[in-house]
């Protein structure tokens, strides 16, 4: 029997093993994370007239066939345009076992480059949650936001944990955890709602870079390649104001940095947490998941700030700096991963601070 906690990367490696996750092709050599597992995009996608849900009792393909606009191969790779929703069937099937439940989130990358990911599976009631014991394909939804992209059958937008039980921490457990292993420079860590808060940094360093913020009408990204986009092509520095403040305007997107360095220690994994109605009409990271060994020194940290991609709705909102804008949720591993985040997995951002997605330069 499992004890609780969230599948480190050995048996997400025996799920495979076991049939628990089935791909019509062999996975790939570096698609299982500390924590978490890659998915990756099949050979067809579906461009659909809006996002859905399959509600219980019904399958995606069932309402695929009701609102899909037309179908397309991504065997040599295909544009997705900003403003339109699409819906690709993943490669990985699950077979769940009877006591482990999934979530899924974008990657980091995904995130930084704002397109919207979320996964749906049969039977569906929320996007991005698997029940316990589930058995079904998986379809990610995509709608790029503010570049146009290029991907192909293979491209990784997502990315899966699966756990057993109830491991998050309480708010005890994680000031108690605070008190031992130091998870934030804060000099005082704020600790509620069962999450640490971060706070953002509009002071910048001695150039006075506080972030960027994604130009419209750019090329096209493809997202399987580094290092291959000059920065002045799709972005927009925002320095320092002389007010400390930053009006965020709607509908456009920012890259903009936690004030605090966090730490996630090898035996934990942590999560930003989804957007708070109480802390203004924004969304603050699209990509919550952080490995373990992030910003740990075993793993070639000295603690990383978050990297956090915001975007205002309905109406411009302020922010000031040092403002709250999220939390970050920390849970127990089942078993410490084979491997750290940062150590021996080239890992893109350990240590970082602002910093754009490793497509650019």
């Amino acid at each position: 029997m499992m004890t609780d906690g969230i599948l480190p990367d050995r048996e997400i490696a025996a799920l495979f093993e076991n049939d628990a996750i089935v791909a019509p092709i062999e996975r790939d050599a570096d698609q299982i994370q500390p924590a978490s597992l890659d998915l990756r995009l099949g050979p067809k996608a579906y461009r659909v007239r809006a996002s859905f849900l399959p509600g219980q009792g019904r399958t995606v393909a069932e309402q695929l066939a009701r609102f899909q606009l037309h179908e397309f191969s991504l065997a040599e790779g295909a544009v997705l345009e900003t403003g339109c929703v699409y819906v690709v069937p993943l490669l990985e099937t699950l077979e769940l076992p009877e006591d482990v439940r999934a979530t899924a989130n974008p990657k980091s990358s995904t995130g930084r480059l704002d397109i919207f990911t979320r996964v749906l599976a049969d039977g569906g009631q929320e996007f991005d949650k698997l029940p316990a014991g589930y058995q079904g394909p998986l379809y990610l939804e995509i709608s790029p936001r503010t570049f146009p992209i290029l991907l192909r059958q293979g491209s990784r937008l997502s990315q899966i944990r699966f756990r057993t039980g109830e491991p998050l921490l309480s708010e005890a457990e994680l000031s108690d955890l605070h008190a031992h292993e130091r998870l934030t420079t804060a000099l005082e860590a704020n600790i509620s709602g069962g999450g640490i808060a971060l706070s953002i940094d509009l002071a910048g360093g001695a150039d006075g870079l506080v972030g960027y913020r994604g130009k419209r009408h750019t090329g096209v990204v493809d997202v399987d390649r580094r290092g291959a986009y000059p920065l002045a092509d799709f972005w927009e520095p925002i320095h320092r104001g002389k007010t400390g403040e930053l009006v965020l305007d709607p509908d456009e997107f920012y890259i903009l940095v936690s004030k605090e360095a966090v730490h996630v220690p090898p035996a934990f994994a942590a999560e930003m947490t989804p957007f708070d109605p109480l802390v203004g009409e924004f969304r603050v990271h699209y990509a919550g998941f952080f490995d373990p060994g992030f910003g740990h020194s075993a793993a070639g940290g000295t603690g990383s700030r978050a990297v956090l991609e915001v975007r205002s709705h309905d109406v411009p909102f302020i922010l000031e700096d040092g403002q709250i804008v999220g939390r970050l949720v920390y849970e127990r591993m089942q078993a410490l991963p084979d491997r750290l985040y940062g150590l021996d997995l080239k890992s893109n951002y350990q240590a970082q601070g602002l910093k754009l997605s490793k497509h650019f330069v």
